[in-house]
């Protein structure tokens, strides 16, 4: 890895092969698919963040990551098309007892297909060497 956007994709590429996983048990943890969906397209905003040198504070508002990647390229709009801002509460509240929430399977699934449709979309922004995957 020679490119700081290029470990930011690596990881993001971690969480949704976690999340896909996990979908393939009887029982998946589905507050854990969200949890690691959120993070996929978390990582793929700051990944091409890091291509463009595009500073960003530590934060996991999906919305928020949106908006700085827009403003180096207005076709991130599309994002929000793709409901990508909706994973955004999955970054706490899928993960500590006192918002404590267990989405149900169909949920899981709706954050499994934006991460991956995001996850695509993003990826065909960066000069990833080998797709990252």
């Amino acid at each position: 890895m020679s490119l700081p956007s290029e470990g930011w994709a690596l990881k993001a590429e971690h969480d949704f092969k976690i999340g896909k996983r996990e979908l393939t048990f009887d029982d998946p943890v589905t507050d854990m698919v969200c949890f690691h969906m959120q993070q996929c397209v978390e990582k793929y905003l700051k990944a091409y963040l890091a291509f463009r040198g595009i500073p960003f504070r530590r934060t996991h508002d999906i919305a928020e990551l949106i908006e700085l990647c827009r403003k180096a390229d207005p076709e991130f709009e599309a994002l929000y098309e793709l409901r990508a801002d909706k994973l955004t509460r999955y970054a706490v509240e899928a993960r500590y007892p006192e918002e404590f929430f267990v989405p149900d399977l169909e949920e899981a699934r709706e954050a499994f297909r934006i991460a991956e449709a995001v996850r695509q979309w993003i990826k065909g922004k960066l000069p990833l060497p080998g797709g990252a995957s």
